[in-house]
C-alpha cells in the first residue's frame, strides 16, 4: 500500500482571473471550483482582485455574514479594503476581492525585499507588472492575516498561486508564513508565449534557448524573473501540459513537479430537449446576423464554422484560419453552404449602427453592408490584420459566394450589441470549430467544443490536441477531433488539413453527424473535472510533504 494522499485542511486559489474574465484561466478556475468545493466545502477560498471600485463585481455575491469577524479584524489591522462573498458558477465558493490600489506606495519597499530574499530582478518593469504585484503583494497580506486570525498554525494550508502575475504572493507568503504550502502554476511561460508572439521558431530551437538571455532580447527581464524564482521556490511547481512542461524546463531552468491538465464541468453544457432548443435558437441568431450583413438568403442548413480565443494573431492561428477557409471557398468542392465566424475580441469601437437597425427590427437586407465582413466597428479598421487579411485574400460575401466568413470582434458576453447571447449559447450552433494553434499550453476552446457535442480541429501544439491523441487517431475529424501536425515551418499544410476536415464534415449525412456528436461527447468525459482533479490532489500531497520538510 502507497502513503496516503496529505490534503490541505484550507487551501486558497489566488488568480488575476477569479471574478474577472480575461481569459482561459477563468475557465480554469470557475469550471474547477464545483469540484474543489464538493472536496473542501467552504476551505477552498479564492482570492481576485477588486477593480470594480463602486461598480458591482460580475458573477460575485457580496455575503455580510461570510467571515464577518475576520472582516472586522482586517478592517482594524489595516488590511485593504476587501469584499467577501461567494463566486457566482456552479458550486458557489467562498471569494475575497482585495482591493490593492492603497498598497502601491509600498511598491519599492516590496520590490527591495523581493530582490534581497528571493533575487526577483524588478528594475526594468514596464506596463502591468507593477498593477500585478502589488495585487500578489495584497493577496499574500489577505492570507496571512486570515491564517493568523483563524488560528491555523496546526492545520495543512496550501496556497496556490496562478501566472507570473501571482509570483509575488507566494514569495510573500514564502518568507512571512514558511508553514503555508505553496503551489505555482504557469498556465504559459512568459518568455514562450513572447518568443512565440514575436514570430521566431520557438519548438525548432527550443534546446538553444537561454530564458534569461531572451528575457533580455524581449524586454521582459521582470516578469521572466518573478516568474522564475515563484516556480524555482513553490512547494510543488505546476503546468498544465506536457508540452508547457518542456517550455518550463528549458526557459525557467525548472521542470513541474507535476502536470496538473485542466478539466471542464459538464453541468455548462444543456441536456436533452434544452441542448436542441438551444442549438436551434444559436443557428437562427448566427444565420440572421450573416444574412442580414451580407444582404443574401443563407440555407438553413448551411455549415456552422468558428475560431475564437484571444486576439494572438499568430499563436492562436488565425491567419491560418483565415487562409483554409479560403481554400475551402475556392476548393471547387464545396456543395453546402458555409459562414465561417473569427469570434475574437479586437479594439472594438462599437457595435455597427446599420447592422443594429436591420437585426433589432428585422428588416430584410437585398445588398451588403459596407464592410459586410464586420459585426462592430473597429478603431483601427485600417491597421487590423484580421480585416487586412481577408480583403487581401480574395474574400467578398457576395451571394455567389458558397463560403462566407464574418469577424465578431467583441467579448460575447451576451452585452455585445448584435448577437445579444454569452459565448457558450453561439458556440452550441456551431458544425465544427478551429483552433489551429502555434502556441497553446492547454487549449480550452476545443475541449469546450467537444464537451457541447462540436467536432473540433486542434494541433500538436496545444496541450489538449496532445492529450486528445491519447484517445483518438487525430487524423480523422469524425472521430470529434481531429489534431494537425504543426511545426514551426508547415504553415500551408496546416492550412490543407483543415479545409480537408471541413470538407470531410460538409460531406457528412445528418445520422453520421449525430455519431460525431456523440464522440465528442464521449472524449469530453474523460476531460472532466471529477476525473483531472486527481492531479490536483497530488501536487496539494506533493507542496505539503515538502512544507513539513523545510520546516522541521
Amino acid at each position: 500500500m502507497g502513503e496516503t494522499i496529505k490534503a490541505p485542511e484550507y487551501l486558497f486559489e489566488c488568480s488575476w482571473e477569479v471574478c474577472n474574465k480575461v481569459g482561459g484561466i477563468y475557465t480554469v478556475l470557475s469550471t474547477k471550483a464545483h469540484t474543489l468545493q464538493q472536496i473542501f466545502n467552504d476551505k477552498v477560498i479564492f482570492i481576485g482582485p477588486d477593480i470594480w471600485g463602486e461598480a458591482p463585481a460580475p458573477d460575485f455575491k457580496e455575503d455580510a455574514t461570510l467571515f464577518a469577524d475576520w472582516r472586522r479584524y482586517a478592517e482594524e489591522s489595516g488590511l485593504p479594503p476587501v469584499k467577501v462573498g461567494r463566486w457566482d458558477v456552479p458550486g458557489t465558493p467562498p471569494v475575497i476581492l482585495v482591493d490593492f490600489k492603497p498598497l502601491f506606495g509600498e511598491r519599492d519597499a516590496l520590490y527591495y525585499t523581493m530582490w534581497e530574499h528571493f533575487k526577483v530582478d524588478s528594475i526594468h518593469a514596464y506596463g502591468d507588472y507593477d498593477e500585478s504585484c502589488i495585487f500578489a503583494y495584497a493577496s499574500g497580506k489577505v492570507i496571512e492575516s486570515f491564517y493568523h486570525f483563524h488560528k491555523l498554525e496546526g492545520k495543512k494550508v496550501a496556497a496556490l498561486f496562478n501566472e507570473w502575475m501571482l509570483g509575488m504572493g507566494e514569495l510573500y507568503i514564502r518568507k512571512q508564513v514558511p508553514a503555508i504550502a505553496t503551489l505555482f502554476t504557469t498556465h504559459a511561460t512568459s518568455i514562450g508565449r513572447s518568443i512565440a508572439g514575436n514570430n521566431k521558431a520557438l519548438y525548432a530551437y527550443m534546446e538553444g534557448y537561454n530564458g534569461d538571455q531572451m528575457a533580455r532580447e524581449l524586454n521582459m527581464e521582470a516578469k521572466h524573473s518573478v516568474e522564475k524564482q515563484a516556480a524555482r521556490f513553490a512547494d510543488c511547481f505546476t503546468t498544465v501540459s506536457d508540452i508547457t512542461a518542456q517550455e518550463c524546463k528549458q526557459l525557467l531552468d525548472k521542470a513541474p513537479d507535476i502536470v496538473t491538465p485542466n478539466g471542464f464541468e459538464p453541468n455548462f453544457v444543456p441536456e436533452g430537449e434544452s441542448y436542441t432548443a438551444k442549438r436551434e435558437e444559436a443557428r437562427r441568431t448566427l444565420i440572421n446576423v450573416a444574412e442580414k450583413l451580407t444582404g443574401c438568403p443563407i440555407d438553413p442548413d448551411v455549415l456552422l464554422v468558428s475560431t475564437s480565443g484571444r486576439y494572438e494573431y499568430r499563436n492562436k492561428g488565425i491567419d491560418v484560419f483565415i487562409e483554409a477557409m479560403n481554400r475551402v471557398r475556392t476548393s471547387g468542392q464545396l456543395q453546402r453552404e458555409v459562414v465561417a465566424f473569427i469570434m475574437v475580441p479586437a479594439w472594438v469601437r462599437a457595435p455597427r449602427a446599420d447592422l443594429k437597425e436591420v437585426v433589432e427590427h428585422d428588416i430584410r437586407t437585398t445588398a451588403p453592408l459596407q464592410v459586410p465582413f464586420t459585426t462592430h466597428w473597429l478603431n483601427n479598421m485600417q491597421e487590423d490584420k484580421v480585416l487586412s487579411y481577408i480583403r487581401q485574400i480574395g474574400f467578398t460575401n457576395a451571394a455567389s459566394e458558397k463560403l462566407k466568413i464574418i469577424f465578431v470582434p467583441c467579448y460575447l458576453d451576451g452585452k455585445d450589441g448584435i448577437f445579444g447571447k454569452p459565448y457558450y449559447d453561439l458556440l452550441i450552433g456551431m458544425d465544427a470549430t478551429v483552433y489551429p494553434s502555434y502556441y497553446e499550453p492547454w487549449g480550452y476552446t476545443p475541449l469546450e467544443s467537444v464537451a457541447f457535442g462540436i467536432p473540433t480541429i486542434t494541433t500538436n501544439l496545444a496541450g489538449f490536441g496532445m492529450w486528445a491523441k491519447n484517445t483518438v487517431s487525430g487524423d480523422d475529424i469524425t472521430e470529434g477531433v481531429a489534431v494537425i501536425n504543426r511545426t514551426d515551418f508547415n504553415y500551408f499544410d496546416v492550412a490543407n488539413a483543415i479545409m480537408e476536415a471541413i470538407l470531410t464534415l460538409s460531406h457528412e449525412d445528418r445520422a453520421e453527424i449525430g455519431r460525431i456528436r456523440q464522440r465528442c461527447l464521449d472524449l469530453a468525459r474523460n476531460a472532466e473535472w471529477s476525473k483531472f482533479i486527481a492531479y490536483y490532489l497530488k501536487a496539494f500531497d506533493i507542496a505539503i510533504r515538502h512544507a513539513e520538510e523545510r520546516n522541521r
